[in-house]
């Protein structure tokens, strides 16, 4: 990754509310590229690790955004709405705010009800580790990661081009533009149900009657199929919680999907195991060898920008993401990529 930011992002002063393993992943990415950055947290220990390794980590949240560009709202879930309505008051007007929640329908509400959508815009980079807190974060954990921003007509078009050419930038993110429903719908099958499945198998493990042999035997299926089980169980709540609707609505597809496994198998029906199996891979193929085209597009800088993010959010929901935003006096013009069909 780039080492440090040039161009319209030189001098830029971050700020980053939350120093968890993404949080932290992004305050010591932010730090290496050599921002003005500062990392709050509300616990007090997690803020001495954070100065141990370098970070700048004031006391009070209000010391870490005074005067920043860009905050980062990197909390739990339940926190992003309350803290989002103090960062209103105490970041100026011309600053950009963004999360990294799991769901978005719900902050950008909140976001909306507070005047907020000219300058904050939702956000939720996909990645993880298997090990939560600061003390697991890394600068490059979110390096290439697909980065989904959710654009709003109008001003708030303008903080999305900022953040976009920023995210690309710094992280070399792959930036999916969504609009909030097509987030949670979509992240609930990607990242959520997968949550229940992983606690569904590990947690059938934990009851099983011979549970040290399972154990013993478990191979690459079984640690890469409970991975996710190892998020603090709190947080995967949360999640599941904040996007409730959308996880049932797909954990029932999933469920149907399976039931017709399970009924292939009772029924000692090679031939529907194998169909159904066939279908699956050809999803799993299609994930580790996906192939893109490029696309360039362009808009008018100013206006309403209604056109402007219809594509946006088309490209999203077509599986594309975007590897460039430049904006000039005039115009405004995207790289992206598009996959290309099976």
């Amino acid at each position: 990754m780039t080492d440090g930011l040039t161009g319209r992002y030189a001098g830029v002063r971050a700020a980053v509310v939350g120093t968890g393993l993404i949080g932290g992943s992004v305050l010591l990415r932010l730090a290496d590229a050599g921002l003005d950055v500062a990392g709050w947290d509300p616990d007090p220990a997690t803020r001495e690790l954070a100065r141990a390794r370098g970070l700048a980590a004031p006391a009070t949240i209000e010391q870490a955004v005074a005067g920043r560009d860009v905050v980062f709202l990197c909390g739990p879930l339940p926190t992003l709405a309350g803290t989002l309505a103090q960062l209103a008051t105490m970041t100026a007007p011309g600053c950009v705010l963004t999360d990294v929640g799991g769901t978005k329908s719900e902050v950008a509400q909140v976001a909306d009800q507070l005047g907020l959508t000219d300058r904050f815009v939702p956000g939720h980079p996909m990645a993880g580790a298997e090990s939560p807190g600061l003390s697991a974060a890394s600068a490059a954990l979110l390096a290439g990661a697909a980065w989904v921003l959710c654009p709003a007509p109008g001003p708030a078009t303008d903080a999305f081009r900022w953040l976009t050419g920023l995210l690309v930038e710094l992280f070399e993110a792959r930036v999916v533009p969504l609009s909030a429903s097509a987030h949670d719908s979509a992240a609930a099958l990607a990242s959520h149900v997968p949550h229940l499945l992983a606690g569904a198998l590990a947690g059938a493990a934990q009851r099983a009657s011979l549970r040290e042999t399972v154990l013993a035997l478990a191979a690459g299926s079984f640690r890469d199929g409970t991975r996710v089980a190892s998020t603090p169980a709190k947080q995967v709540a949360n999640m599941l919680l904040g996007n409730q609707a959308r996880v049932l609505a797909e954990l029932t597809e999933v469920q149907e999907f399976l039931d017709g496994l399970a009924a292939a198998l009772r029924a000692g029906d090679p031939a529907a195991l194998t169909a159904r199996y066939e279908e699956a891979r050809a999803a799993r193929s299609t994930l580790l060898d996906r192939r893109f085209t490029g696309r360039d597009q362009q808009f008018p800088a100013d206006g309403e920008h209604t056109a402007e993010v219809t594509w946006l959010r088309g490209l999203g929901e077509a599986g594309g993401h975007l590897t460039g935003c430049q904006v000039g006096a005039d115009t405004v013009s995207y790289s992206a990529s598009l996959p290309l069909a099976d």
